[in-house]
């Protein structure tokens, strides 16, 4: 993992193999570390590319609010110091949100996007109530709380559980808090349509109540595939990593 001083704090990333590149963006209290299993397959073919976000992992806390746009102008600049010119942008959970958010705001810089139970809005109470206690806990001071839940949830794997979980507790509990928070307000529902380019929307079978922002994502945007992968939940990267990276693998070739 490599440290860069990105737009005012210090940000560690991964950055393996070459040519088109794709990068991953991951929701709170987690990290690039849960792209693991996705950085290790499709490196040897594409120049694959994580990060943590302010205040999460081993990346340096924000004395600026960590919101969506904070977080997009942070990957452009990232993105302009590796001199990539486009990218394919990969977010898991809200970070998919981030993702939709980059494609509107600098559409030039990107080929495609792909979103891993993901949402444009946060409309249901069920969802609003998880992120609403993701907040409530950082506000606290909880983070460990946080990391050993999420971390044992996204593997049974002892060896990536400790990973994760290591990674995750090192985060700041005030820039994961305005992270969780940032979620519950946004809404990009009624831009989707200015997106244009190719999307791979990937949602876990199991994952029923996230079924509904699969709809509205596949519906609104104009050039999208959905994809519902058999037998897993909301936590896909950890827990099908193979079906993900062979899906995205596909995406890829066929849109670069």
């Amino acid at each position: 993992m490599t440290t860069v001083n990105i737009n005012g704090y210090s940000m560690h990333y991964i950055d393996r193999g070459e040519g088109t590149a794709i990068l991953f963006i991951h929701p709170p209290v987690l990290t690039s570390l849960n792209f693991i299993y996705q950085i290790q397959g499709l490196s040897p073919h594409f120049r694959t590319i994580a990060f943590d976000i302010r205040g999460h992992g081993k990346s340096q806390p924000s004395e600026q609010t960590v919101t969506y746009p904070l977080i997009v102008e942070d990957i452009k600049q990232l993105i302009d110091r590796l001199n990539i010119e486009k990218i394919f942008l990969c977010g898991y959970s809200t970070g998919g949100s981030v993702v939709l958010e980059f494609l509107l705001t600098h559409p030039d810089r990107a080929c495609g996007g792909i979103v891993i139970g993901g949402m444009s809005e946060v409309n249901d109470k069920r969802l609003r109530k998880r992120i609403s206690l993701g907040a409530f806990l950082s506000n606290i001071g909880a983070i460990g709380t946080i990391a050993l839940t999420d971390a044992w949830t996204q593997t049974k794997n002892m060896s990536l559980f400790f990973k994760l979980f290591n990674d995750a507790r090192k985060g700041n509990a005030r820039n994961a808090e305005q992270y969780y928070r940032y979620c519950l307000n946004y809404n990009c529902t009624s831009r989707l349509q200015e997106i244009h380019h190719p999307m791979l929307l990937i949602y876990g079978e199991k994952d029923k109540h996230f079924h509904p922002y699969a709809n509205l994502l596949h519906e609104r945007l104009p050039r999208s595939e959905l994809v519902y992968m058999k037998n897993v939940d909301h936590r896909i990267p950890t827990k099908s990593p193979i079906s993900l990276i062979e899906w995205i693998e596909k995406f890829i070739r066929q849109n670069r």
